[in-house]
């Protein structure tokens, strides 16, 4: 037993933990959604064009939340921007952005004045969650959750038929609306975590696991919240008995699951076509 509980005798472990189940709830949750509505391109833009106010907030002593948030409203708009100038595509326009905005993050965060430690903003610290975090990102979740209950009927919709959609009194673009919104604070949520890199890994790999064992939208929602908040327990295990980073083993290991459904999945149709 001592070999379970030894871990998580620290307070560092005890808030990982607790961040764990709060961004396995999150991303497990809403990560289907982002997987069916095919956003997964998104979160991953969302997370990378944000880390420009990240590294702003760390030089200027602000909190990263602040600046993350900022960074987040500044992408959107950018965006939005490129994406109605001819000629250049909306993928084409997002991928200059991202990393047009990535690239002067890491110019910013070359700066003589820039702390120590700035490479968290690029993995996450799950380790250094402080109890602010907790209850910061415990609210984010609440409401992210709240809104997906409230609105699922109208994803729902959107999802099984969106050119029907509107005659059931399901707006596409309401529904597209309220689905990037709250990636948007899901992201903020989970980059403190696992930082900019990482962070699509929670939002993404338990929802696309839990795809491919699940066929309604409920209990594929729930298969991915235990996956993550799994992986996430099985990464932090795994950190502090190699010694590895936290939030490269809890993202690692997300993927892992992912890897070991899909490999299930082939194995079993294999074994079908052969019977």
């Amino acid at each position: 037993m001592h070999v379970l509980t030894d871990p998580f005798s620290q307070t560092l472990m005890q808030r990982a933990l607790i961040e764990i189940v709060i961004l396995g709830a999150i991303g497990g949750a809403l990560g289907c959604w982002i997987v069916l509505a095919e956003l997964s391109y998104a979160a991953e833009s969302l997370a990378h064009g944000m880390f420009p106010g990240m590294v702003l907030a760390a030089l200027w002593g602000i909190p990263l939340f602040a600046g993350g948030a900022v960074g987040i409203v500044v992408a959107a708009l950018a965006v939005a921007l490129v994406g109605r100038v001819r000629g250049i595509g909306r993928d084409n326009g997002i991928a200059v952005v991202v990393t047009t905005l990535f690239g002067l993050g890491a110019l910013l965060a070359l700066a003589p004045a820039v702390p120590p430690g700035i490479q968290t903003l690029l993995f996450g610290d799950i380790l250094g969650t402080s109890a602010g975090d907790l209850w910061l990102g415990a609210g984010l979740g609440a409401l992210v959750l709240a809104a997906l209950w409230l609105s699922h009927w109208r994803l729902l919709a959107v999802g099984f038929d969106r050119t029907s959609a509107a005659s059931l009194g399901a707006s596409p673009l309401l529904a597209d609306a309220i689905l990037l919104v709250l990636l948007a604070l899901a992201v903020l949520v989970a980059v403190q975590g696992l930082g900019n890199l990482l962070v699509v890994a929670v939002l993404v790999a338990p929802a696309a696991a839990a795809r491919l064992l699940a066929r309604r939208m409920l209990p594929m929602m729930a298969l991915a919240v235990v996956i993550a908040i799994a992986a996430g327990l099985a990464g932090l295990y795994l950190s502090y008995y190699a010694n590895i980073a936290a939030g490269a083993s809890v993202a690692g290991l997300m993927v892992a699951a992912y890897l070991l459904a899909r490999g299930g999945v082939l194995v079993r149709q294999h074994a079908f076509a052969r019977g």
